[in-house]
């Protein structure tokens, strides 16, 4: 019935049609519905079931385990700051229900204002709707602290859609991933609402210290965490971004990513990688700075890391493409990552700059690795040439 509706007011939006000027919002709407009927006319291409919109319905889907425990967490820590004890199977729907009515303005907000702008400037270009904000969309919330104003998520949203995207072409053109330009307009523009410990708790009470453990290390009340402490974290019934505390729930959404091909093994392997190499750099060399006496394996459980090295440094379109320059890509944000961390005491979270000075230089490693591989296939060519004579 759907499909029949569709069919019979698809020729007012089509060329000649009276509607014809709102004729990328229809395709959208429809595309989104149903897969689109388009196929390659002319030269050869590869033909299979991925398009842009399963990828971006992978990845959202990918973000629901993060999304829904982020939901849980912000109820169980706003009840647990008023003192109350919070039972997971009594309690699991209050909780969780509190938390949902704190997070979801926010998703709306991002999608009402990021979508608004996309359907905007395709109207306005005459182009289709890219679908590159449905993850975009998921993403800005799983990255923002639940007390965080609405009007700053859309100030910050419009500003990572206009000035991130939409200036170097829309999406696949973009420089910068533009979910973490999103929070790094906040961070600078509204730092009183972007840390402290009072924007990571939902209307705590005053008594309720409510500090990250990226925070608790900078004042000098955590070094090395007790095993209680990394379960906490691992588990991730801590104060933090809405998205980005619990580890368990950020590698099942790997596990889809890496079974459906949609993300890159070598960036999130070589971001690891490169965090730990970092870390265990730093506790051999020692020193009166408390972050070098930070566990390697700790920095990994902490903050925005292992969010960023599954859902945010394998952005393909920010990202490194070739083989070679992954592994390299993502060494250095993990390497960078730690180095902020330890070396600059007022910005502790140090994934989020990592991650997008590692896009800059993304095009810069290719670059060097394709040359790299032309100068080594020519010298093979040579070699088998003088021995041929």
């Amino acid at each position: 019935m759907l499909r029949k509706i569709l069919d019979q007011i698809k020729p007012n939006f089509q060329k000649g049609g009276k509607l014809h000027f709102l004729h990328s919002t229809f395709d959208a709407f429809e595309t989104l519905l149903y897969v689109p009927n388009k196929v390659t006319t002319t030269g050869a291409h590869i033909r299979d079931s991925i398009d842009s919109k399963r990828s971006m319905a992978i990845v959202v889907a990918a973000l629901m385990p993060a999304l829904a425990f982020g939901i849980y967490n912000v109820g169980y820590q706003h009840f647990l700051s008023l003192g109350e004890t919070i039972n997971f199977l009594d309690d699991f729907f209050k909780v969780f229900l509190y938390g949902l009515w704190k997070v979801l303005p926010i998703i709306v907000v991002t999608y009402a204002t990021g979508l608004g702008i996309e359907f905007a400037v395709a109207q306005i270009r005459g182009h289709e709707v890219n679908e590159g904000f449905l993850v975009t969309g998921m993403l800005i919330p799983l990255i923002l602290p639940p007390d965080i104003p609405l009007w700053m998520v859309a100030t910050a949203t419009a500003f990572a859609v206009i000035i991130g995207k939409e200036v170097f072409g829309g999406t696949g053109m973009n420089v910068w991933n533009p979910a973490l330009i999103a929070r790094a307009f906040l961070f600078f523009a509204y730092p009183g609402q972007m840390s402290g410990d009072k924007v990571w708790i939902s209307d705590k009470v005053d008594a309720f210290s409510g500090a990250t453990p990226l925070a608790r290390i900078s004042t000098g009340e955590m070094s090395a965490a007790t095993p209680e402490e990394m379960t906490e974290m691992f588990i991730g019934l801590i104060p933090g971004s809405i998205g980005e505390t619990s580890i368990i729930a950020i590698l099942l959404g790997a596990c889809i990513l890496l079974f459906t091909r949609i993300a890159s093994f070598r960036i999130m392997f070589s971001v690891v990688l490169g965090g730990l190499t970092m870390g265990w750099i730093l506790n051999l060399v020692g020193g009166e700075n408390i972050w070098m006496q930070v566990p390697a394996h700790q920095h990994l459980l902490m903050g925005g890391f292992m969010f960023g090295a599954v859902f945010m440094a394998t952005d393909p379109v920010t990202a490194s493409q070739t083989g070679t320059g992954k592994w390299i890509y993502g060494f250095f944000i993990g390497v960078i990552a730690v180095v902020i961390r330890v070396f600059n005491p007022a910005y502790p979270e140090g994934m989020m700059l990592a991650i997008l000075l590692m896009n800059t230089f993304a095009p810069l490693i290719d670059h060097y690795v394709i040359n790299a591989n032309k100068k080594r296939r020519l010298k093979r060519a040579q070699l088998a040439a003088q021995q041929t004579i």
